[in-house]
């Protein structure tokens, strides 16, 4: 079969994967200030870490309308393709995913012969690399021969299981987006408190709040890897502290006795609400369905 794997730019991946595996990533487009840009295109992900750490102005994201995801898949259907798979950005997170569900609905109503090609489309439940990397392994699956069924099958497992953490570093962007309350960033920031935050689902919980960097570290790896199912890959997501970084990477290989099978860095999807100063770890935990 002739496949096409269509993503989002939320799943964080690095040019290199995209061009190795030929996937087509679908950039958001991000307002900062009175400039309104495409991720991955206007520029990359360690450009708009900069950015926003100088910028006096909070991002903000727009979801993917339906036409485009109507583009794609008229696209690839004139171009032969037999089959394609949106793996998407978290349903309850976005819009985008129920934006790709009607594009879906309207171009087989209006032209029902793209029915011919099976268009398949993902909700990852997750972020980032949670599903950049599952992504990723998908791709190489089919190159090696496996079947649609047998990869959407991997994917849909590693999504029932997927544990995303932050560790959070500067509170400014997680009180905008949320994911901390105004009351609890101002009490963070005076103490000196850096929580552990995590995104399952869709949901988010602050679980720790560890004063200091040093601590926030080593409470991060004792709580992640309690949750992580043994000897399974995990994922790491950069921003701008490469020191601290570098010593969450060498202390949870030491923990969990292997490296991060993926690192990249956080794109602006991601970095719009968790700010240019977190850490990013995710595993494979218990599954939830």
């Amino acid at each position: 079969m002739k496949i096409k794997f269509i993503t989002d730019s939320c799943s964080d991946l690095s040019y290199e994967d995209e061009e190795k595996y030929g996937i087509d990533i679908m950039p958001f487009d991000i307002t900062l200030g009175e400039r309104s840009l495409a991720e991955r295109v206007d520029f990359t992900p360690q450009e708009f870490l900069t950015m926003i750490d100088r910028s006096e102005f909070l991002p903000k994201t727009s979801q993917i309308v339906s036409y485009r995801f109507e583009e794609k898949m008229l696209k690839y259907y004139e171009e032969g393709y037999d089959a394609i798979v949106f793996v998407l950005i978290n349903s309850t997170g976005s819009q985008t995913y129920n934006n790709a569900l009607a594009a879906k609905e309207s171009v087989l109503s209006e032209r029902p012969e793209i029915a011919d090609m099976r268009i398949e489309i993902v909700d990852t439940h997750c972020y980032s690399v949670g599903y950049g990397y599952p992504l990723v392994e998908a791709c190489k699956k089919i190159n090696a021969g496996q079947s649609l069924d047998v990869v959407l099958a991997y994917l849909n497992d590693m999504f029932n299981c997927v544990e995303t953490y932050l560790i959070g570093l500067e509170l400014r962007h997680m009180k905008k987006s949320g994911r901390i309350n105004a009351a609890a960033a101002f009490l963070g920031e005076l103490m000196g408190l850096k929580p552990l935050i995590s995104l399952i689902d869709g949901e988010s919980a602050v679980l720790k709040k560890s004063r200091g960097d040093k601590k926030a570290i080593s409470d991060a790896v004792e709580y992640i890897s309690s949750r992580a199912k043994p000897g399974t890959p995990w994922q790491f997501l950069r921003t701008t502290e490469k020191e601290i970084e570098d010593e969450f990477i060498k202390q949870y290989t030491a923990k969990v006795g292997q490296p991060p099978a993926m690192v990249s860095y956080a794109g602006a999807a991601v970095a719009s609400n968790t700010g240019p100063h977190t850490l990013g770890i995710v595993i494979r935990g218990e599954a939830r369905r």
